[in-house]
């Protein structure tokens, strides 16, 4: 990362292209247990502490699943939806869209894969 003229220049040198490399098991098992507890499941209803409870069987499972999106390169299309709620301030105008905050409820498996890719990107910057 370079700073010119104000601007930010991010160097492109040693990034990769092409397909994402396999999703590691030692990857999810370090997602799963920084996982926060408690969170409102998506719309499947599966949560971060169900996968945990099963151990290595689940874990496999979304591991296998993680790598079969990479190869793919395409998500679940139930993993294309969330659940949008709104949830008054409890103050300012009740008719203002800034009187409320959001909750968004996403699927936990999704969120690992999102946290996998999101790790891996952060080590390239």
């Amino acid at each position: 990362m370079k700073r010119m003229n104000g601007t930010i220049r991010y160097s492109l040198a040693g990034v990769k292209e092409g397909p994402a490399d396999c999703i590691r098991m030692a990857e999810v098992r370090a997602v799963l247990k920084k996982m926060k507890r408690h969170k409102a499941q998506g719309l499947s209803g599966l949560v971060a502490e169900m996968i945990q409870a099963r151990g290595d069987i689940a874990t496999q499972w979304l591991l296998d699943l993680c790598n079969g999106m990479a190869k793919e390169g395409c998500i679940l299309e139930d993993w294309k939806s969330s659940v949008v709620l709104p949830i008054y301030k409890g103050k300012g105008d009740p008719t203002e869209c800034g009187s409320y905050r959001w909750i968004i409820l996403l699927e936990h498996a999704m969120k690992v894969v999102e946290k996998i890719f999101e790790h891996r990107i952060w080590q390239q910057i």
